[in-house]
């Protein structure tokens, strides 16, 4: 097995701007107004759906908003490579929780212990919750008390793109990066590879650091020579 290691080209991080809504847009709405009102309510919101829908990206996309605000370090995060999450902080903002159906008892603490403290806080200002997870609050595996609070507040399904939306995605990352995508390309890499926008694009990523690499055009023949060096 070959390593590819070159710097990756420029990409965009998750925006809530580069983010293709679809059937998603009253979720996108609903993140944007929170983001952008300077009187923001505290009632917690709960994401849920399957892989590759858009639900870690729209957290990091807020968190990178609030970040372009000058509110990076009071954002507070927990995700399931976090192993050992601090302690609460009263000068946090927002409490983000991604992927939370995949928290260990740790985690699942830290999070109960972070929402609590975020909608009660003693100094009378509440923070808001924004949470992720791969089912409604009512399937997750997760401690009863955490459970409950997550199903508070707003709750959306998020739903995956069709195929022409997917395509869509895959050329507006590609074309933020300087990349040509023939529609023979787009039509392999939407048959030979999982169709969730996480793995898209994360074989766009190994096909951008290839091409550069070998200083080739990114072509179908490209994407089966770097297949065969994975």
């Amino acid at each position: 097995m070959k390593q590819i290691a070159l710097d990756i080209g420029l990409a965009p991080g998750p925006s809530l701007a580069n983010f293709l809504a679809g059937q998603n847009q009253l979720v996108l709405e609903h993140l944007s107004l929170w983001v952008s009102n300077q009187v923001r309510s505290p009632v917690p919101t709960y994401l849920w759906g399957e892989v590759g829908c858009g639900k870690s990206h729209l957290l990091q996309a807020v968190r990178s908003a609030l970040g372009e605000q000058g509110g990076l370090g009071s954002v507070g995060w927990i995700d399931p490579q976090l192993a050992e999450p601090g302690a609460f902080r009263e000068d946090w903002q927002v409490v983000l929780l991604d992927d939370v159906h995949l928290y260990n008892a740790v985690q699942q603490h830290a999070a109960f212990n972070w929402f609590v403290n975020a909608t009660s806080a003693t100094d009378g200002q509440q923070r808001w919750v924004l949470a992720s997870g791969a089912m409604p609050p009512s399937d997750l595996p997760v401690r009863e008390d955490l459970r409950t609070r997550l199903a508070w507040g707003h709750v959306f399904q998020l739903q995956l793109l069709s195929e022409i939306e997917r395509r869509s995605v895959l050329r507006q990352h590609a074309d933020a990066r300087g990349l040509f995508l023939s529609d023979e390309v787009m039509d392999y890499l939407l048959h030979r590879f999982s169709r969730d926008l996480a793995s898209l694009m994360h074989w766009l990523d190994q096909i951008d650091r290839f091409a550069l690499q070998s200083k080739r055009a990114i072509t179908v023949p490209l994407v089966r020579d770097m297949m065969e060096q994975l």
